[in-house]
């Protein structure tokens, strides 16, 4: 069996190796009009080396990976020796066999090419005379520049990683630095596939994790197709590991790349103190950090999501946040309950819950489970969503309730809703807007401008229970641990500072939305 050999484009000066077809690419070998008779299948064979030999036994000289190039001159007339060359070769490991046609055979020789056909090994004749001596320059100098570039390409990997680490960066920035140098998506993942990092183009690491546990699955495995991974782990732990999903480069280049990753990110891990789990709470708060803000549409956040391992197929969505909650204990209490989601710390001492809920659960009854487990914490909940696109408006509903609640207003249910909120919730909503905050100093300017001052202090928190009671005196009086004539002479003070009448509802009323606003703004 023959193939048409056409030229290529030029080889990239970064690749280590030579395929046996690259070298037949050469304007060289082109030039001496090479024909593959057998093996055409096996031409992606790496070439470690370059060999003439005519002798019969030649496979015990060789190591394997050769192209081994021959006239045959001391094999004509004897297809013992044909065969036996041949099989000397296989035996060897070599890359190919190259045949100068000429005084010893005109033609390519039937019992050699049907013995390289059943070895798979690929047999080149060429059918124009051909120094031999040139082709083994030209292909020796190519693989030393390309080995040499690859351990330069290593070596540059690794000090910047390096470099990287020993200056703090976090984890995004190595993974970023690999997919610049890798050209390709980089994922990181745990035993079980779940995607704890991504970095490279966005459009195709999202094409990548779109489909992703069947890609990884099935090309996980191996270095085909240009998806090359390497293992996380140390002292005999496996952890995790590191995949370039699609490398367009040689496949020995891909596997250094990847090599050098893995170093790194191991490294990164012992360094920090880090471990697996941590790094799949980094991924969680970068996906749920992006619902909240919506800076990036949920439709391109939904393959992130699957390839964490959160269910989103015809599931029912219950955003929270909750306050004062260890991120570590929340998930421990998802695990406790059995009930899928993901956790992440946000900013401000808030932690983000999304639950992912089968449609036949109820949310309420889940989400009243999930809050009784929490103690001294308060769950903020949005009311459940059934489409992944409504989920970031209600990750911002839920943080707006969690907001609203953070000064610690009184007698509050486990789970806290939008409708729980009332005017406090509205009041979080405008606080940034200059009219409010001018109401807000305007109305409280007797009691602000001695703010800090102990007294001062003490007749805004009065006032603050005061107000949040229902102007309860008796209550008001009994928190704060007073008697009630103490209480009247310190409304009596506020009364005279604000200049106000907190007995007339509508003067109240002022007051305690000046007071709700002014708290929001301090928060």
């Amino acid at each position: 069996m023959s193939a048409t050999l056409e030229p290529l484009e030029p080889l990239e000066s970064s690749e280590p190796t030579l395929s046996v077809r690259q070298v037949l690419m050469l304007e060289r070998v082109l030039a001496g009009e090479p024909e593959v008779v057998a093996g055409a299948g096996q031409l992606d064979r790496a070439v470690r080396w370059v060999h003439v030999a005519e002798a019969a036994d030649v496979g015990v000289m060789l190591s394997g990976g050769e192209m081994v190039l021959t006239t045959g001159v001391l094999l004509a007339g004897d297809e013992d020796k044909q065969a036996e060359y041949i099989q000397s070769l296989h035996r060897a490991e070599a890359a190919a066999v190259v045949l100068g046609l000429g005084r010893a055979f005109p033609a390519p020789p039937d019992v050699m090419r049907r013995a390289a056909e059943r070895c798979g090994l690929p047999m080149v004749v060429l059918h124009r005379p051909f120094p031999f001596a040139e082709l083994t320059e030209e292909v020796q100098a190519r693989l030393v520049r390309r080995k040499f570039a690859a351990v330069s390409m290593s070596e540059a990997v690794r000090t910047a990683l390096t470099g990287l680490i020993t200056a703090g960066a976090p984890l995004q920035h190595l993974l970023d630095e690999i997919a610049h140098h890798s050209g390709c998506p980089v994922v990181v993942t745990n035993l079980a596939h779940r995607v704890l990092a991504t970095a490279g183009e966005r459009s195709a690491v999202d094409d990548v994790l779109r489909d992703w546990e069947r890609i990884a699955r099935q090309a996980g495995g191996s270095a085909g197709d240009g998806w090359i991974r390497a293992e996380l782990g140390g002292r005999g732990e496996r952890w995790g590991q590191i995949m370039l999903c699609g490398y367009r480069g040689d496949t020995a280049t891909g596997r250094l790349l990847a090599d050098r990753a893995a170093e790194s990110l191991v490294l990164h891990r012992m360094l920090g103190g880090t471990s697996a789990h941590t790094w799949e709470e980094q991924s969680a708060q970068s996906l749920l950090t992006d619902l909240v803000s919506g800076v990036v549409p949920a439709r391109q956040l939904l393959p992130r999501a699957r390839a964490a391992g959160l269910p989103v197929n015809r599931r029912t969505f219950v955003p929270l946040v909750v306050r004062d909650g260890d991120p570590a204990e929340l998930d421990r209490v998802l695990r406790l309950l059995g009930l899928p989601g993901i956790v992440a710390e946000l900013a401000d001492g808030a932690t983000a819950v999304l639950l992912s809920l089968a449609r036949d659960q109820d949310a309420t009854v889940l989400t009243a489970n999930f809050a009784a487990r929490l103690t001294g914490s308060v769950v903020a909940a949005a009311d459940p969503r059934t489409a992944w696109d409504d989920v970031p408006a209600g990750m911002r509903e839920a943080r707006h309730v969690a907001d609203a609640v953070a000064s610690g207003a009184l007698d509050l249910p486990a789970v806290v809703r939008l409708k729980d909120v009332h005017l406090r919730g509205l009041i979080r909503l405008l606080r940034d807007d200059p009219h409010v905050q001018s109401f807000a100093e305007r109305e409280l300017d007797g009691l602000l401008c001695d703010a800090g001052s102990g007294a001062a202090d003490d007749l805004l928190a009065v006032l603050r229970t005061y107000l949040a009671t229902g102007r309860n005196k008796s209550r008001t009086a009994q928190l704060h641990h007073v008697s009630r004539p103490a209480l009247y002479r310190r409304l009596e003070a506020i009364q005279g500072r604000l200049g106000v009448d907190l007995d007339d509802f509508e003067q109240a009323a002022s007051v305690h939305i000046a007071l709700l606003a002014h708290d929001a703004q301090q928060s």
